[in-house]
């Protein structure tokens, strides 16, 4: 029996810890099971056996191991191998990821210390080197200056194979009867199980309302009677409501749906499922999902893969959940589908180059056509006078008659809050966030100004504190300001509101969802929320309030972007029979951009895009990497990045960029600056990410900077 175990804690430190093992928990103990282990002086913390050996650590005493908490193991082997890929990849420690990925009910890490009896003298843990994790010698990599001339931007062809399997019988999956499949959704449905003979992802290509659940479903049904289990994964909480009714009437109780809206009980019930002889042979659930155990995982379908929010931003891992499960589906052998109305130009660019599949279904369920789209030129209706508050003539006319009709109306505006900012109309003075480099946001409704990067709060004052007068006013317009218009043109509509201040809750959005789908709401006012995958079958007006706000960025995917969100917000019109319209406000009606999603052009959009960015070196050309360093004071925090930079250059030379500040270049007291790193397909990622946590390192040791922060942001978005 092992004498010794490496524990991952759920610390931000590298490496495992070493812990004596007490003879009486050996014979129990594996890998994969949690203990609770002495850390510090005063408190124990909960961590997991990733390693059971014999190898004493030389020269010091180790602690013991307090409690074994679990008789069999609570992380499979697949799972902590895809815990070290992201650790090593997103360039955070395994302890990081740990502590993400469990619930935590079952990683409470504060508990009073409880000795126990131990002839041994417990002495500190040691940290020690991952003993399953390569550290790419090999790779090739001049780890003195890869600076070489940037070879040719030609993309990648890469792919695989992964067996088929036939449909047993449908009822062996838990349900009579499937959606009908028309003509055009059952050819895509051939396509995608031809694709995978040759590729183990494929890229669904579908337009708004062209009919993908129904081909999710016919395909859960597959994987399920071949006895393999499925990840749905969705970007938003607020899809899954509708999404899981649809699931539920054909699969009943065999789904699962875990998201962080559900009680940590819930979500450790849950994972504790998955462990046994009876889990849910269905998950759907947002991006954690992709760290619950499965144990014959044969399907994964990203829906909406284009969406940011499958992108972790803070705290470490800063992961993409998309690119995470298309690893997660490789190791355990299982097909992965990528969905969307409107492909991240890196997946399309996958598609187009033979690394994935492609299946394209271009036209709408039932022949139902694509919504027209009206361009309202902004600044031609305020000259003649034909604004209505915020909304245009054509448009309001459009809601009168939509309500007349008995149909309902969507309303976007990617702000929420009454107004971007308040200002003294007649000194200009603008209250700021005291901790964050911003302008306060205006909520009129709670009478408050609020940080919507640190949360900070504030009345409205009564007077301008720099010249004493009252006229202080609103800049700008988000979604509670939209409200106040329509409530004042449309008295007796009932209006409703979906943005993350009226979200907070999982029964809020759900609420929201079940009124307007019960149509005891006549006009849905919202932000990004309401683009997302939502099907309301009497939407006949969509107006989006101002496109000017996505397309001018400091971004180089602004573009991709406003297309994606506002050909997405357009496609929750006229969703059954009747054509719907939608009216885009804009003060730049020439751009070319507006005629793409008029016309619905994505392939134009596409390589007008990809021009650029193989001209300027951006992905997928490039990978990029950003280095952020913070600090609480701004000269050493430039101090800092500027010697980053010349350490960073001797290994990487011209890819390195910067150092510059972000747009919010201060947040909570921290002052933000940024490397960016540019590294093209060619060169090997596991030296230079070595070497980049070796920099890093080497500035965290000078006492100067000791206290400073420094992270890095793997292909971020």
């Amino acid at each position: 029996m092992s004498s010794f175990v490496d524990v991952v804690l759920p610390v931000p430190l590298p490496g495992l810890f070493t812990y004596a093992l007490p003879a009486d928990l050996a014979p129990q103990a594996q890998a994969g099971c949690r203990v609770s282990v002495p850390f510090g002086t005063k408190k124990t913390v909960i961590g997991l056996i990733a390693r059971l050996h014999d190898t004493a650590p030389v020269g010091i005493d180790v602690k013991p191991v307090a409690e074994l908490l679990d008789q069999s193991p609570v992380v499979l082997p697949g799972q902590y191998a895809l815990w070290q890929w992201m650790a090593d990849y997103y360039l955070c420690t395994i302890g990081e990821v740990f502590k993400a990925a469990l619930p935590g009910k079952l990683k409470n890490t504060s508990r009073p210390t409880h000795s126990r009896p131990t002839n041994s003298r417990p002495t500190n843990s040691r940290p020690t080197p991952n003993p399953s994790r390569k550290g790419g010698e090999s790779s090739g990599l001049n780890e003195e200056y890869i600076a070489q001339p940037l070879p040719s931007l030609t993309g990648g062809v890469g792919g695989g194979s992964v067996g088929g399997g036939s449909v047993g019988d449908w009822s062996a999956a838990g349900s009579s009867s499937l959606p009908t499949l028309s003509p055009a959704q059952s050819t895509a449905l051939s396509q995608i199980q031809d694709s995978w003979r040759q590729h183990p992802v494929c890229l669904l290509h579908g337009v708004t309302s062209s009919g993908k659940t129904e081909l999710y479903i016919h395909l859960i049904a597959e994987a399920m009677a071949r006895g393999e289990q499925v990840l749905f994964l969705l970007p938003e909480i607020v899809l899954t409501s509708q999404l899981t009714d649809r699931l539920r009437a054909v699969f009943g109780p065999r789904l699962g749906v875990y998201h962080s809206k559900f009680s940590d009980r819930q979500r450790a019930d849950v994972w504790q499922r998955q462990l046994s002889t009876t889990p849910y042979d269905i998950i759907v659930g947002v991006r954690s999902s992709v760290f619950l155990p499965f144990q014959r995982l044969g399907l994964v379908i990203v829906d909406e893969e284009h969406e940011v929010n499958f992108k972790q931003q803070d705290p470490a891992p800063r992961y993409n959940a998309r690119n995470v499960a298309i690893v997660m589906a490789a190791r355990s052998g299982a097909r992965t589908l990528l969905g969307t109305a409107t492909p991240a130009l890196e997946s399309y660019y996958n598609a187009r180059t033979g690394k994935y599949g492609l299946v394209t279904l271009g036209e709408r369920y039932g022949g139902v056509r694509l919504p027209a789209i009206a361009v309202i030129d902004i600044s031609e209706q305020r000259r003649k006078r034909l604004m209505n508050g915020l909304l245009s003539q054509p448009l309001v006319d459009a809601i009168h008659e939509a309500l007349d009709n008995g149909e309902q109306v969507i309303l976007f505006q990617n702000r929420r809050g009454y107004a971007p900012q308040v200002q003294c109309h007649v000194c200009g003075w603008v209250p700021r966030c005291p901790h964050c480099d911003v302008a306060l946001t205006l909520h009129k409704r709670s009478g408050r100004m609020t940080c919507h990067y640190c949360g900070y709060t504030t009345d409205i004052p009564a007077r301008c504190p720099a010249c004493e007068t009252p006229d202080l006013r609103g800049h700008g317009f988000g979604t509670e300001r939209i409200e106040d218009d329509i409530a004042r043109l449309f008295t007796d509509a009932r209006v409703a509101r979906m943005d993350l201040d009226t979200t907070r809750t999982r029964t809020a959005y759900e609420q929201i969802i079940d009124d307007f789908a019960a149509h005891r709401t006549d006009i849905l006012v919202g932000t990004q929320m309401v683009t997302k995958g939502l099907d309301f079958e009497q939407v006949s007006v969509v107006g989006i309030l101002s496109a000017d706000t996505m397309l001018h960025q400091p971004d180089f995917r602004a573009f991709e972007r406003s297309f994606q969100m506002m050909s997405q917000v357009a496609g929750r019109a006229g969703r059954r029979q009747r054509r719907g319209r939608v009216f885009l406000q804009t003060m730049d009606a020439q751009l070319p951009l507006i005629r793409q999603i008029v016309d619905g052009d994505y392939d134009a959009m596409y390589v007008s895009q990809m021009l650029e960015r193989r001209d300027f070196g951006y992905p997928p050309f490039t990978r990029f990497i950003i280095v952020y360093l913070k600090h609480r004071s701004a000269s050493t925090v430039d101090a800092l990045s500027r010697e980053a930079t010349l350490l960073l250059r001797q290994h990487f030379g011209t890819r390195v960029l910067g150092p510059d500040e972000p747009p919010v270049s201060r947040i909570q007291s921290l002052y933000v600056r940024r490397i960016i790193i540019k590294l093209e397909p060619a060169i090997p990622l596991p030296r230079a990410r070595q070497l980049l946590t070796d920099v890093r390192a080497t500035l965290l040791a000078q006492r100067l900077y000791s206290a400073a922060h420094i992270y890095f942001d793997v292909d971020p978005l």
